[in-house]
Order: structure tokens, then sequence, then C-alpha cells
């Protein structure tokens, strides 16, 4: 499932469909139920041509690109509620984001019926809580998480990205370079983790932090000081107009 605005971070989730499935759907939707007040539903990138060859050179069998009559015939009064993860980091800045992405990835589901779903790690907490509502309404796809793609100098792919102009693009290399940093200390724990983190983050110029967080992978609730094991280091930023979101996964403690 995509917003469209294409680039080789969906081709890898395509590629991740083919080695699991005999035939693969890709949906473009610019679901407006998703953006809040404010944010970039109007200027939201939108190219179904391009999005369209990409897809026939990628070998896609189907492509399922809804209108908003087609995708909302009446306005929806029965709503997904997302539960408590939607609530911090992503939730807590864009109320209401969580539950307007389960409605619409819902209907998908429903309207597909696919064995296997797709989604990227980049959008770590919208994959939990996809996986969440598969498990608690009994939806019957197979979630998978598919690797965060990234451009040769580490910038996580995102359609955002084609907002930044190249004064920016090298701003927000702080994101990944953070999060790198933030990893390489997780031997010493999670106070270490975030600490790191946040000094390139404070150092960077023209980088407007929302949040960075070590939390639980599954419940995103923050891991105390003496946590072990794998956490998810998450970070969301402006640089300029655009809001960018990025993360990893850490393994706290000591190395064995």
């Amino acid at each position: 499932m995509t917003m469209g605005a294409l680039h080789d971070g969906h081709l890898s989730l395509v590629q991740e469909a083919q080695a699991r499935a005999d035939h693969v759907v890709v949906s473009i939707y610019v679901n407006p139920l998703q953006f809040g007040p404010g944010e970039d539903f109007e200027a939201y990138p939108r190219d179904l041509e391009a999005d369209l060859a990409l897809l026939v050179r990628a070998g896609v069998d189907v492509v399922f690109a809804p209108t908003d009559a087609e995708a909302y015939p009446a306005e929806p009064l029965v709503r997904v509620d997302p539960g408590p993860v939607a609530t911090v980091l992503e939730g807590r800045t864009r109320p209401g984001h969580f539950a307007g992405v389960l409605q619409i990835v819902c209907k998908v589901l429903n309207l597909v019926r696919p064995d296997v779903a797709v989604f990227g790690q980049k959008d770590a907490q919208q994959l939990a809580l996809v996986r969440t509502m598969v498990r608690d309404l009994d939806l019957g796809a197979e979630i998978v998480g598919a690797p965060i793609r990234r451009e040769p100098d580490g910038l996580a792919m995102s359609s955002r990205n084609a907002y930044l102009g190249p004064v920016e693009h090298e701003r927000a290399l702080a994101l990944s370079r953070a999060l790198r940093t933030g990893a390489a200390a997780a031997e010493a724990g999670a106070a270490a983790v975030v600490t790191a983190a946040r000094a390139v983050l404070d150092a960077a110029e023209g980088v407007d932090l929302d949040y960075l967080a070590l939390v639980d992978p599954d419940t995103f609730l923050p891991l105390d000081a003496a946590a072990t094991g794998p956490g998810l280091l998450a970070v969301a930023a402006r640089v300029g107009s655009t809001r960018l979101i990025d993360n990893t996964t850490v393994q706290l403690g000591p190395r064995h």
C-alpha cells in the first residue's frame, strides 16, 4: 500500500512481495483521513503516470488506484480506533493520523484480500499498529515489514524528500547520523543511546527536532535506563518546511 510518488524504497517492497507471492497488487491512494489541518495533503506529490510506468517495469500484476469516491463512497460512520500506541510519538504530534491510516488499510485489505501485505519499517509505528489491527480484528493477512531503503548518503528514502533543496538535503543527513551514533552507544545502555543521538541533533543546523525516543518496538513505550534487549530509536524533525521521520533498531546491553 502506497500514497504514490514512488521511489526505490517502494520498489523494494514490491520485490519483497514478489519473493513471497505469485501475484502482486500495489495500491496508490493519497488518503485524506490521515492528514491533519495544515498538513501537506494538497501539496503531497502525485504522479500516477510515472508511478504506473515504474510498476510495469517492476512486473507488478495489478495497480489499485481508487478515486476518493471509490475509497469513501460515503462519509465513514464506523471508524477504526487505533488504541493507546497511536497516542505517542507520531500520534501525539499528528492526532487522528493513525486512525486515518488504519481506516484505509482495513478497507484495502478487505477489498484486495491479500495473503501477505508488505509495509516499510521506516513507518515503524504504523507497521506496529497495522500488525495489531490485523491480529485483533482477524483480518487474515500476514504483515511483513521490509527494511528501510536509504540514499547512498544515508537519508531514508521518502516521497517527501522531493521537497528538500540541496542545502536542506545535506542538513537532513543529521537524522540518520544521529541514529547511527545512538546505536553505536547501545552497549552503554538506554540513556547513553539517547544522549549520543541527541548531541548530534543539537549540533545540527536547520533541524527542528520534534521527538527523539528510545522505545519498545511493539508497545512504543519508553525504555527505562536498565532495559536490555531490542529497542527502537526513532526520530522526527523538520528540515525547512519538510517533516521527516527515521528509525533504527538497537540491541541494548553488553554483547556476548
